[in-house]
């Protein structure tokens, strides 16, 4: 045998070998651990919004959640700076929404929140065979995700309602389940966060209220987070807006924001509501958006505590997070804390880096 001759017989047995290895199987696909390389979560705003995940943002009706989906997104087109002060990467946003009008509601809203208007884009509907229709999120999340792989560097991505995006009944969880993965896949694809608007069901005051989402349980344990607003009553009697975190299954699942909503004009005779972001406010969401109690002689002994200590912490100002930190230590809940500073007027300014100072009035 020539040297020509075995060097093909080579050369087709060692094809034979690549053809037999690449052949596919039908069944179950299983991933060895030892083949996987471990990722931290890519996070578009730390801890609150992830990147390539579902989000959820409830609330009774009134609380401003399509006003705070437009306030994040405008942070996203600017690259600007997160309640937290923390910075964020600019990126488009793709809203879609079945319940808003975008040029008489989104946009202004949009506007009034400093958005750069050439970084959003409105999913209209859709055009099949030369007919142009609605936007279904039920049918045509896939369409929508080539043409948010065109724009390339969407960061952020709004669902209003999600609930559209499940045709059969939205109250059974595998219907729901099975209805909202496309929308989780459109989040992966994308590495984009994907935030679905919700409401609550009524009542539930004091339940955890990541319970509280409307429909299937499915929408709160698909989500990776669900973030909730809500205006509760202060102690004085005064209305609070809260925006939390109620359920995190990537990060911590407390904390949060006190926001108020404001009427401006982005420009003249276009009037738009905005959000105001106010402090940093701590504890778990249950607890954050419970109503003070009345008659209840431990809860008024407890403020009267926490009173006391601030007072005696509030001699000067003191940095807020440093309060909620000492308070804790002594046992002191952040809902209480909350409610004896509103029986104090305790002010809160907002300092040098966007962090807040509490004081005692003068």
């Amino acid at each position: 045998m020539n040297e020509e001759t075995e060097l093909m017989r080579t050369v087709v047995e060692n094809a034979e070998r690549y053809v037999k290895a690449e052949e596919v199987r039908d069944g179950i696909v299983l991933v060895n651990a030892a083949n996987l390389e471990p990722q931290p979560v890519d996070w578009l705003w730390n801890e609150w919004l992830a990147l390539g995940k579902l989000h959820l943002l409830a609330g009774a009706p009134g609380q401003g959640k399509t006003t705070l989906a437009m306030s994040l997104a405008a942070i996203v087109t600017r690259g600007g700076r997160w309640p937290d002060g923390s910075n964020c990467t600019a990126g488009s946003v793709v809203i879609w929404s079945g319940e808003d009008d975008p040029g008489d509601t989104l946009l202004p809203r949009l506007m009034a929140a400093g958005a750069k208007r050439d970084k959003v884009y409105f999913v209209s509907g859709k055009n099949i065979n030369g007919e142009f229709q609605s936007f279904d999120p039920a049918r045509d999340t896939a369409a929508l995700s080539k043409e948010c792989e065109q724009l390339g560097d969407v960061r952020l991505i709004i669902v209003d309602p999600i609930s559209s995006a499940v045709t059969g009944d939205s109250h059974k969880n595998t219907e729901t389940r099975r209805a909202l993965q496309p929308l989780v896949n459109l989040a992966a694809d994308m590495n984009a966060a994907l935030i679905g608007i919700t409401h609550f069901s009524k009542g539930g005051q004091g339940v955890d209220p990541t319970q509280r989402v409307i429909g299937s349980i499915a929408f709160a344990a698909v989500a990776r987070v669900v973030l909730v607003a809500a205006k509760v009553k202060s102690a004085d009697g005064s209305d609070r807006r809260i925006f939390a975190r109620s359920k995190s299954n990537i990060g911590p699942d407390d904390g949060g924001f006190e926001y108020h909503l404001e009427q401006i004009e982005p420009q003249a005779g276009l009037l738009a509501s905005v959000v105001v972001w106010g402090e940093k406010v701590e504890g778990a969401a249950t607890e954050l958006l419970s109503e003070p109690a009345e008659g209840d002689k431990d809860e008024l002994n407890a403020k009267e505590t926490a009173m006391e200590f601030l007072r005696e912490i509030l001699s000067s100002p003191v940095q807020a997070t440093t309060v909620a930190l000492e308070a804790k230590a002594q046992g002191i809940s952040a809902r209480t804390l909350r409610r004896a500073a509103d029986a104090l007027r305790v002010k809160s300014r907002r300092g040098h880096g966007n962090v807040f100072y509490w004081s005692l009035p003068q």
